[in-house]
């Protein structure tokens, strides 16, 4: 678990475990600590969460903006396209406008792979967050969505931790300490749909559709892409050395429109989606 986030969804900045030992946030960041453990025994003990959790590995190529997955190595069936963003204002000497689909090759360069996963912790957590409310704790109700969110992205690193050595086993040497995992002091990335490199949150419909994720796992979307159970993470897997994270940032007309054309989407469509990203 990141600790760290842990406490600033209680808006105490700082990071574990220096904040613990804070001159003026010391104090209550123990006490919240101390209850988190508590909590933590019990949701275990009792089962009161679940945790599901679906990987899927795919050939796949770019093509220009996008990224096509394929079903085999045939590279003939198409099972999906995702579409990407690039930056466009302009870089500083020697940084270049990055897109996603850079990370993948395109077909004349050779095989390439991409990862997709969707995974939960919080598989019954309504009904217990109900029984708190219900007694007027919500105290224990914060906590209890609190520590759900810290292990859905718990998951998240320990599923990452399994692709990277095991199942996808592109970087099958690693040996990181927890504090290295949290870090993200490995090879390759898992950006999520609706975040700053892909900030189209409508994307994750077709990685629903890719790994089968409401079937396989209980995770539906609403009408905003909002995940539910919230306690959920979901994204793409690259393994490229150099793959970062970035932000894309404003963007203009020009690209939007070119956006929309491959989606094959309407414009005012697009625009809404991208609203926080318009430069226009």
């Amino acid at each position: 678990i990141d600790w760290t986030f842990f406490f600033h969804a209680w808006e105490l900045k700082g990071r574990y475990p220096a904040i613990l030992y804070h001159d003026i946030k010391g104090e209550e960041a123990r006490k919240l600590f101390d209850d988190a453990r508590a909590m933590l025994q019990q949701l275990v003990d009792e089962s009161w969460l679940r945790a599901a959790a679906v990987v899927g590995l795919f050939p796949a190529n770019s093509v220009q903006d996008d990224i096509e997955v394929y079903a085999d190595e045939a590279r003939r069936q198409r099972l999906a396209r995702f579409h990407f963003l690039r930056k466009q204002g302009k870089q500083p000497p020697g940084k270049y406008n990055e897109c996603l689909a850079d990370m993948i090759a395109p077909v004349r360069d050779g095989r390439d792979y991409l990862g997709a996963f969707a995974c939960t912790a919080g598989l019954g957590i309504d009904q217990k967050v109900a029984e708190f409310e219900q007694r007027h704790d919500d105290y224990s109700a914060i906590m209890l969505k609190a520590l759900a969110d810290r292990l859905a992205e718990a998951l998240a690193e320990w599923l990452h931790l399994q692709v990277r050595t095991d199942y996808w086993g592109y970087a099958g040497d690693e040996a990181l300490s927890n504090q290295q995992l949290i870090d993200e002091a490995y090879k390759g990335i898992r950006p999520a749909m609706g975040y700053p490199a892909c900030p189209d949150h409508s994307e994750k419909d077709q990685l629903w559709a890719l790994l089968g994720v409401e079937q396989r796992t209980g995770i539906w979307l609403t009408e905003a892409k909002a995940m539910v159970p919230a306690a959920s993470v979901s994204g793409l897997y690259f393994s490229h050395p150099k793959a970062r994270y970035f932000a894309v940032g404003k963007i203009d007309r020009d690209q939007v429109q070119d956006y929309a054309t491959r989606k094959n989407q309407p414009l005012a469509e697009t625009e809404r989606w991208l609203a926080p990203n318009l430069a226009y």
